[in-house]
C-alpha cells in the first residue's frame, strides 16, 4: 500500500476549478517531482493534503495517508499528523515563519508541541538542524528574527523546521527557490539522505532539480495531470506538447546564445560602497566591503554569490534604501544623495526595483490594479482613472497576466503570479535602470522565458539597464552581459559573460558553476565539491575570506587579503589567478 494515495481529487473556488480529478501516489522512501507552470495547482495539491485549504474551497475525491482518510478529517486528527508525520516547506518563508518569534524558539516549539523533547535537548537539536541545512553561524542565527535573515537564510530555517521531527512524508514546495546553487546542492543532498525513511513530494519548476533528485515525476497543467512516469522516461520521450515546451525552456549554462558585450555610456557608477549593520552585542556587521561597479546604458550586470554575500545590501545601498557606511553612487555622472528620500523625483522614477520577496512587497489590502497603478499616481498624477487602468492592463498583458487579475488581491495569487505583478509595478514607469533581486526565481520555465524576452526587448528598444541578482546561473548566462561574483561582502570576480562561464579565474566562481543542476537525468550528477560552510560575516577569516573552503589555497591565502586586480571589464581577487587553470 502506498504511503500517500490521492484519487480523483478536485478543488474549486466558486466557479473556478483549480484541481481537476487528480490521482497519484507516493511510496515510502520514494522521491516524486510535481512540476507545472505557475497556477497549475501544485501548491493547492500540497495544501489539500495537509487540510490547509481556505474555508471557501470545495473539495471532492480522496486523500489517504498510511491508510487514513485525510480529506474532511477533524482538525484534532490532522494536528497529530501535521508537522509530525507530514511536514511541509512552504514556498514563501517570510509568510510561513512567525515574525514575533526568534528562529530557534519557533523551531523548538515544534519538538515541544509533539512531545519529542524539550529544554536544553530541544535547543541542541535545533542548532544541529540549522547547521545541517547550511545556515552560517547557526547558534547566532537561532536568536535572530525572520526579518533579520536574508531570503536564502529564511528558506533554510523553514527547511530546518520541516525536518526537525524526521517526518514520514516531506512536502517541499519550491524548497530551493531562494537558495544559491551551492546551498541548493547541499539541501538537495540532505533531502536525499533522509529518503531512506522519508518519502519526498518535491514541488518545483526547476527541472534540473527534478532530473537529479526524483525517481518519478508528475506534470500538471491547469489542475490536470497531463503526464507521469519515471523521470528518465518523461525527460527522454515526453508525450505531451506542454511537457516538451517545459523541457525546452529549462535554462542550461552550456546552451544558447551569449549576449554580446555592450559599448554604451556608463549610466550608473558605484565607488567603494560599504554597508554595515549594528548587531546587538557584537558591534558592526560589515555586509558589503569596498565594492566598485559600473552599469552601462542597455547593459545587464548580474550579481551572484551565496546567500548572505551582500548582494541585496549592495543594490539597496545603491538605490538609497539603506545607508552606506562609505562610498559614492553617481547616475548620469551626478553624485546621488545617499538616501532615496533626498533624491529628485525623476531619479527615483528612473531607478526601480523588483524585490526578492514578491508577496511581502505587495500591499495585502490593495488589488492588483491599484498596486501596479500606484507609481503612476505619484509620478503621473494628471492621468485619468481610465488611462491609468488601461496602462496597467497593457503592462499585465506584457508580463503574461490578463484582465482577470486586475481585481485580485496578493493572497489570491500564486508565487509566480505575485512575482509578475511586482515586475509590472516596477516597469510601468519605464525606468532607465531596473534592479531585479531574484525577480524570476519564483517563475516556471516558460513564464521565465517570457519575462526575460520582455526585458531583452525593452533593452533593445529603450536602452534599459539592469542590475540582475540571481542564484540561477542558467538565467544569468542567458541574460547578462557581465557578471559580478561576491563572497562574504567582497568582490571575488567580475568578468564578461563568456569569460566567466568558459574560463572562470576564481575558485569560488568555479565552485558555483560546478554546483548548477543539469536538466538531464541521464547525465551523471556532479559531486558537491565545495566543502564547509560560509563563515560568519561577524568574524570573517583572515586573508582571503574563501581560503578555508578553497581546494587551491596556500599559506599566503590565510595571511593576506588579495587585491581586486584587472581591467574595468575583468577583475579577480585571487592570489593564484594567474597560475590556476580552472
Amino acid at each position: 500500500m502506498s504511503l500517500l494515495n490521492i484519487e480523483s481529487l478536485s478543488v474549486s473556488y466558486a466557479d473556478e476549478k483549480v484541481i481537476d480529478r487528480l490521482s497519484f501516489c507516493v511510496n515510502t522512501g520514494e522521491s516524486v517531482g510535481l512540476v507545472g507552470e505557475s497556477g497549475s495547482g501544485k501548491t493547492q495539491t500540497a495544501l489539500a493534503i495537509l487540510g490547509l485549504l481556505p474555508g471557501n474551497a470545495k473539495t471532492a475525491g480522496s486523500i489517504s495517508f498510511d491508510g487514513k482518510e485525510l480529506l474532511g478529517a477533524p482538525e484534532q486528527e490532522l494536528n497529530r499528523i501535521r508537522a509530525r508525520r507530514i511536514s511541509i516547506v512552504f514556498q514563501d518563508p517570510m509568510l510561513a515563519l512567525n515574525p514575533y518569534l526568534r528562529i530557534g524558539e519557533q523551531i523548538g516549539r515544534i519538538l515541544i508541541a509533539h512531545g519529542l523533547c524539550g529544554g536544553a535537548e530541544a535547543k541542541e537539536r535545533v542548532i544541529e538542524m540549522l547547521n545541517a541545512v547550511g545556515l552560517p553561524d547557526p547558534e547566532r542565527q537561532s536568536r535572530a528574527y525572520p526579518h533579520q535573515l536574508s531570503g536564502g537564510m529564511r528558506q533554510r530555517a523553514m527547511i530546518a523546521s520541516a525536518l526537525i521531527t524526521k517526518p514520514d512524508l516531506l512536502i517541499a514546495d519550491e524548497p530551493t527557490t531562494a537558495l544559491d546553487v551551492t546551498v541548493q546542492a547541499q539541501i538537495l543532498e540532505l533531502l536525499n539522505a533522509i529518503r531512506k525513511d522519508t518519502a519526498l513530494l518535491l514541488i518545483t519548476h526547476d527541472l534540473g532539480v527534478v532530473a537529479g533528485h526524483c525517481e518519478r515525476m508528475l506534470v500538471l497543467e491547469r489542475g490536470r495531470l497531463i503526464e507521469s512516469g519515471t523521470t528518465r522516461e518523461v525527460f527522454g520521450a515526453p508525450q505531451h506538447a506542454h511537457t516538451k515546451a517545459m523541457l525546452e525552456a529549462a535554462p542550461r549554462i552550456r546552451r544558447g546564445d551569449i549576449p554580446s558585450p555592450v559599448d554604451g555610456e556608463v549610466l550608473l557608477k558605484a565607488d567603494g560602497v560599504s554597508v554595515s549593520y549594528r548587531e546587538a552585542g557584537h558591534g558592526q556587521l560589515h555586509a558589503v566591503r569596498d565594492v566598485d561597479l559600473t552599469l552601462k546604458r542597455g547593459e545587464t550586470l548580474a550579481i551572484v554569490g551565496e546567500s548572505g554575500s551582500g548582494k541585496s545590501s549592495l543594490v539597496r545601498a545603491i538605490l538609497g534604501l539603506i545607508p552606506m557606511r562609505a562610498g559614492t553612487v553617481s547616475f548620469y555622472g551626478e553624485t546621488l544623495a545617499k538616501e532615496a528620500g533626498a533624491r529628485a523625483a525623476k531619479t527615483r522614477r528612473d531607478l526601480q526595483m523588483v524585490f526578492q520577496d514578491p508577496v511581502g512587497s505587495l500591499n495585502p489590502q490593495m488589488s492588483v490594479v491599484d498596486i501596479v497603478r500606484e507609481p503612476l499616481l505619484v509620478h503621473e498624477p494628471l492621468l485619468t482613472n481610465a488611462e491609468g487602468v488601461q496602462r496597467v492592463s497593457e503592462m499585465l498583458q506584457q508580463i503574461g497576466l490578463n484582465d482577470v487579475f486586475l481585481g485580485r488581491y496578493p493572497h489570491e495569487l500564486s508565487g509566480g503570479q505575485a512575482q509578475r505583478v511586482a515586475i509590472a509595478r516596477a516597469l510601468i514607469l519605464k525606468p532607465k535602470v531596473l534592479v531585479c533581486d531574484e525577480a524570476v526565481a519564483a517563475l516556471d520555465g516558460s513564464v521565465r522565458e517570457q519575462i526575460l524576452d520582455r526585458l531583452r526587448a525593452l533593452q533593445a528598444s529603450s536602452g534599459l539597464s539592469i542590475l540582475f541578482i540571481s542564484h540561477d546561473l542558467g538565467v544569468v548566462r542567458a541574460i547578462s552581459h557581465r557578471v559580478l561574483v561576491m563572497y562574504l561582502g567582497r568582490l571575488a570576480e567580475l568578468a564578461d559573460n563568456e569569460s566567466l562561464f568558459t574560463r572562470p579565474q576564481h575558485p569560488y566562481t568555479k565552485a558555483l558553476l560546478d554546483a548548477v543542476p543539469v536538466p538531464d537525468p541521464n547525465l551523471p550528477r556532479k559531486e558537491y565539491i565545495l566543502s564547509g560552510e560560509v563563515p560568519s560575516i561577524l568574524t570573517p577569516p583572515s586573508g582571503c575570506a574563501f581560503h578555508p573552503r578553497c581546494a587551491y589555497a596556500v599559506s599566503r591565502c590565510a595571511r593576506e587579503r588579495p587585491a581586486a586586480l584587472g581591467t574595468n571589464s575583468s577583475v579577480v581577487a585571487c592570489h593564484r589567478a594567474d597560475e590556476l587553470s580552472l
